[in-house]
């Protein structure tokens, strides 16, 4: 799949102001600062999409994105680490959870991994999350053009191997560098395999 038309649509502050449920969408979240933004406007070749920041917290409401007139993608606030309030991360929190537990059009969530550390509880403990809410989820591990290619595949198999101590599934990962492309071919086909399955089961007799 290629993307040849991505807009800017709207920020909505929770799940009730996003666009009518009537796509297959896919969120994009992780640690402040792990390059959710820069990720996004990797794959549809607009550097100026996502607004992108050095700063942690950029990123403060539901953004949608729509891709192809056909689905659309989220860029979700980061998790962790902001230079915010504890009342505003409290709201963001209450704002995440509800997209992510009442968003009837979500197909999945990439969970974006920085890929120059080892394994984040942090991160674990959302992925946690997500299988409480039994929320369909992949792995994006960002950044490889920041480390050795030793260090990147070190660091996502440890975090994998961490992940099979609680989990008899692991679901599919990828590794990208929003700098050199790497990894925006495999994602986008990914995305456009989903897509064909949600146009199926559309039109499959309930």
């Amino acid at each position: 799949m290629e993307i040849t038309k991505a807009e800017y649509l709207i920020s909505s502050p929770n799940v009730d102001g996003c666009p009518k449920a009537d796509k297959p969408e896919y969120a994009f979240i992780g640690r402040s600062n792990v390059g959710k933004s820069s990720l996004i406007n990797m794959l549809t070749r607009n550097a100026k999409l996502a607004k992108t920041s050095n700063s942690p917290g950029k990123t403060q409401m539901i953004n949608h994105f729509l891709i192809n007139n056909s689905f659309y993608i989220v860029d979700l606030p980061g998790y962790g680490f902001a230079k915010v309030s504890q009342a505003m991360r409290a709201n963001w929190e209450k704002m995440i959870e509800g997209y992510l537990r009442n968003r009837t059009n979500l197909v999945t969530v990439f969970v974006l991994i920085d890929s120059r550390h080892e394994p984040q509880n942090l991160d674990l403990e959302f992925l946690r999350k997500l299988g409480e809410w039994e929320i369909p989820f992949n792995m994006i591990f960002t950044k490889a053009d920041k480390s050795t290619q030793r260090d990147v595949a070190k660091h996502a198999r440890q975090f994998i191997e961490a992940m099979r101590k609680e989990w008899e599934f692991i679901p599919r990962s990828f590794t990208t560098s929003a700098v050199k492309f790497l990894g925006r071919k495999e994602i986008l086909a990914y995305i456009g395999e989903l897509n064909e399955v949600y146009k199926a089961d559309l039109t499959r007799p309930s």
